[in-house]
């Protein structure tokens, strides 16, 4: 899942995460996980002053924000001390999968 601006949504995103109201987040949400955005949708959230919300996949490229390539070696370079440690190792492969699964893959080998 990835988290972006409501000026970079597009029809046929679907909702990751309910969208709710930033000035009232105890009220019901205003769409709920899973919805397929519209563009008279995207509009609407625009209109009630929504200004991100949380989608399925990791479908924009947003500059700075590191690839799976990246997020992965990052992972690899904070393991490499306890490489030997099986505990350790279950944990990695667990970090492992869960980034691949929100940048939109299969969850992993």
């Amino acid at each position: 899942m990835q988290t972006i601006p409501i000026a970079l949504a597009e029809p046929e995103m679907a909702l990751a995460r309910d969208v709710r109201r930033t000035d009232n987040p105890q009220a019901p949400p205003i769409c709920g996980r899973g919805t397929t955005l519209t563009e008279s949708l995207i509009e609407r959230l625009k209109n009630l002053g929504i200004k991100s919300i949380t989608v399925e996949g990791h479908p924009v490229v947003i500059e700075g924000e590191k690839t799976l390539e990246d997020l992965l070696a990052d992972l690899d370079h904070r393991f490499s001390k306890v490489a030997n440690v099986p505990l350790m190792m279950r944990l990695k492969d667990i970090y492992r999968k869960n980034i691949i699964r929100s940048m939109g893959g299969e969850g992993g080998k």
